[in-house]
């Protein structure tokens, strides 16, 4: 039995322009996701707990028509079975055992579909997980690999590596097409607004794409979000956290135009911007879930926690280690 664990994470900048080749970087939180792995004679059991701040517990047996009956929309926990379901297709290949079985438990302390990066978390755990527990250990840039081909393939071809690539590795990364890299930053000052729903990540994402194709300026739009990224990585380079934030404020104002913010994030980031917070932003793909912002004094935090809609505020740092290995 292994246990492997893998951190969530936050986009300081990029999200959604990442899809089209622009550059993203997302900076790994100290939220993790837990993933178990016993090997058994054949099937797979999967249990899975606290998948959101409030906490549930789903068992099922990886059968697609025994859907676990838990409080929560359709489309995340069927995705949610997805990546898990995936995630044991990638440990069968990359240990050459196709006919492999597991019991499978994952406890995250990261909400599902909020923008942290749950989906993420949990392959890249599940596949270190697995792969031990089978006695393959793969080097961090393959488990990188297979994860992200666990996104892509229940995001329907439409994921990006940063998710994955920031999960595995873990602190800061810079993401542009295929070219993955960590690099350097400050300990930023997070704070998280959450607002207790979470977004349909496929359906933001062909969102924007037909935005894109029907608009030259939303094309444009992306295309912006890149420059900000670009202009932000000197930003980090300087560790100029004033001027980060204000790249942050621009970044959502351009997200925003792409149609993926929500009143609730939108009243969050606003919050935060009237408690003098750094900077705001929403984080991941939208719709609903969490917003990040930056300020070392306890103003911001408090502003969240009196915002309607806002059902959980906290900090968070900025977790330099990526997927380990926790016990085996």
């Amino acid at each position: 039995m292994v246990t492997a664990s893998a951190p969530g994470k936050v986009y300081l900048f990029g999200e959604h322009a990442v899809v089209y080749g622009e550059p993203a970087v997302p900076c790994a939180i100290g939220l993790r996701a837990s993933v178990t792995a016993h090997e058994r004679e054949g099937g797979l059991r999967i249990r899975a707990d606290d998948l959101s701040l409030s906490g549930f517990t789903v068992e099922y047996d990886g059968d697609s028509n025994n859907r676990p009956d838990i409080d929560a929309p359709d489309s995340l926990v069927e995705a949610a079975m997805g990546y898990v379901d995936e995630a044991v297709a990638q440990v069968r290949d990359a240990a050459d055992a196709p006919d492999a079985g597991f019991d499978i438990t994952i406890e995250s302390e990261i909400p599902l579909g909020a923008g942290l990066g749950s989906s993420a978390a949990v392959a890249a755990a599940a596949i270190e997980a697995g792969t031990r527990e089978l006695g393959v250990e793969l080097p961090s840039e393959e488990i990188a690999e297979r994860a992200y081909q666990v996104e892509n393939t229940v995001q329907n071809g439409q994921a990006s590596r940063a998710d994955t690539f920031c999960s595995t590795m873990g602190g800061a990364v810079r993401v542009e097409g295929e070219d993955c890299q960590p690099i350097d930053s400050p300990d930023l000052p997070f704070v998280i607004g959450y607002d207790g729903g979470a977004g349909d990540t496929g359906a933001l994402v062909a969102g924007v794409r037909d935005l894109r194709d029907q608009y030259d300026f939303a094309a444009d739009t992306v295309e912006a979000i890149g420059d900000v990224v670009r202009r932000g990585e000197r930003a980090l380079a300087a560790e100029n956290v004033t001027e980060i934030g204000k790249l942050m404020d621009f970044n959502h104002g351009l997200l925003s135009a792409l149609g993926v913010s929500s009143r609730t994030l939108d009243s969050m980031v606003w919050a935060a911007r009237n408690a003098d917070g750094l900077g705001a932003k929403l984080t991941g793909a939208g719709g609903g879930g969490c917003i990040v912002a930056l300020d070392e004094t306890p103003e911001t935090l408090t502003a969240l926690e009196y915002t309607p809609g806002c059902e959980e505020a906290f900090r968070a740092e900025l977790d330099t280690d990526g997927v380990r290995v926790e016990t085996e």
